[in-house]
């Protein structure tokens, strides 16, 4: 599967995440849940859970994004509405520039309902590589 409906991604996600520091040379963690809550056309995207780096305690972190659906291209904007990047049907990868460091990002359904983010940021403040595994919430 190159990529899902936007609807598939609808509910309770599992999400671990890894993120390899290159400048530090250390490794930090993520694990929590992603729920995909319809609003308007669209998803809202709301991820909460804990993260782990070196030398600090553990913390919550949260996330929070809108994904739409226009010419067939998920859009994905910050929950302000300002665009965040695309994820095309048949090439499911983007690029997305926060002044002054870039982010690229691919994503894999291959393993669907199993998906993957891979995010590799380089610029002169940041340098890191962000893998997230997205799994269904079994049913309670």
């Amino acid at each position: 599967m190159t990529r899902p409906d936007l609807h598939m991604f609808e509910g309770l996600w599992q999400v671990d995440r890894v993120i390899h520091d290159h400048r530090a040379g250390s490794t930090g963690r993520f694990a929590g849940s992603a729920t995909f809550s319809p609003i308007g056309a669209g998803l809202a995207y709301l991820e909460t859970g804990q993260l782990w780096l070196d030398g600090h305690p553990p913390f919550k972190a949260e996330r929070r994004y809108l994904w739409r659906i226009e010419d067939d291209v998920i859009h994905v904007d910050f929950d302000d509405g300002r665009a965040f990047h695309h994820i095309p049907p048949d090439q499911p990868s983007d690029r997305h520039w926060c002044d002054p460091d870039t982010y690229d990002v691919t994503y894999s359904f291959a393993s669907w309902p199993v998906w993957h983010s891979t995010w590799d940021v380089s610029g002169p403040r940041k340098a890191y590589r962000m893998v997230t595994t997205y799994r269904r919430e079994p049913p309670k």
